[in-house]
């Protein structure tokens, strides 16, 4: 850990060299190679790139939460309020887990237990954080499920998962993820992920709030850069588990440096450069395969700038401006 980490307290979370791999039998899965980023207190911080590009893998690093075997963090740091959460035991983690560092996971019907009651799965994260009593823990629960906007809450705490739509099990997992003590960090894993637009608004529209009342950091993952312009204050791009740009929300939309990110902008309807027409631009050719994939820029086979060099090496990082780096070999070429 740097002197400079040491002494910067706006910073809450510092991941540094990053490498997750899945052993399998037809090989290794390299599903998250050399990523480093930081995450300011009070700040939201999204993680954007297609399917399997490492998004999920990196934020349950955090955690430890990837299942071992197969998965292995082989490299890397990941500083939590300046102590490094890979080196402490699976005891010393588990205090972490759901009190300074809570997570919304992807589908909430697969992460909620069916057979128990929404009020007693939040009321057990009380119980386990907190030495209260089972009425006390069930009677927080209702008043987070208040807090998160759910109907007739004392009720909906009686309900089973199945019972509820696909907004209100979302909200119930919000309320299970504050139910920690100190949610110092807050870690939504695609939160909006199958749920119709205007249920979608509601959920962003109360993280935002939540976010400010309770001045918590949020890790937000998702492919939706629709859902990145409302809500991110700095973004990460990630490919092939790589990260290729990282810069302030408004900068990246309006500056995009990477080829990757230039398609995904590209590929959003509200684009003005769609107006009037009937298809949209797509990223041609596939993701690469993961067990093979070799040092060089992950992104050259689908990059229609690649010259050789793109094919041979792994370009080094570019700062186009303070905050705003780049891992590309056509750095202002991309005319």
């Amino acid at each position: 850990m740097t002197e400079e980490l040491k002494n910067n307290n706006e910073i809450l979370l510092s991941i540094r060299g990053l490498e997750v791999n899945f052993h399998t039998y037809r090989g290794i899965i390299q599903a998250v190679r050399s990523v480093s980023f930081d995450i300011k207190k009070g700040e939201t911080l999204a993680l954007v790139g297609e399917s399997g590009c490492g998004k999920s893998v990196t934020a349950h690093a955090i955690n430890q939460l990837i299942p071992m075997p197969p998965g292995k963090i082989d490299k890397g740091e990941i500083f939590f309020e300046g102590k490094d959460l890979l080196k402490l035991s699976e005891k010393e983690i588990r205090a972490y887990r759901g009190d300074k560092i809570s997570m919304i996971f992807q589908e909430p019907m697969t992460s909620l237990n069916p057979v128990f009651k929404i009020g007693k799965q939040i009321a057990d994260v009380f119980m386990t954080h907190h030495k209260i009593s089972k009425k006390e823990a069930w009677d927080r629960a209702v008043r987070l499920l208040e807090l998160v906007k759910i109907p007739s809450p004392a009720s909906r705490a009686n309900s089973y998962p199945h019972q509820l739509s696909g907004g209100m099990r979302q909200r119930a997992m919000i309320a299970m993820a504050l139910a920690s003590p100190e949610p110092g960090l807050m870690i939504a894993d695609e939160p909006t992920t199958a749920l119709d637009v205007t249920i979608q608004a509601q959920i962003l529209r109360l993280l935002a709030e939540l976010k400010a009342e309770i001045e918590m950091s949020v890790l937000l993952i998702t492919h939706d850069m629709g859902v990145v312009a409302e809500t991110a204050d700095r973004v990460v791009v990630m490919y092939a588990g790589r990260k290729v740009e990282e810069a302030e929300v408004h900068d990246l939309f309006e500056h995009p440096g990477h080829p990757y990110t230039l398609g995904l902008l590209n590929s959003l309807p509200s684009n003005e450069k769609y107006k009037g027409q009937t298809r949209l631009e797509a990223i041609t050719g596939q993701v690469p395969d993961l067990l093979t994939i070799g040092l060089w820029c992950p992104f050259e086979n689908r990059c229609k700038y690649a010259k050789d060099i793109c094919r041979k090496e792994f370009p080094e990082k570019t700062e186009v401006e303070p905050g705003h780096s780049i891992w590309c070999h056509q750095v202002g070429k991309l005319d």
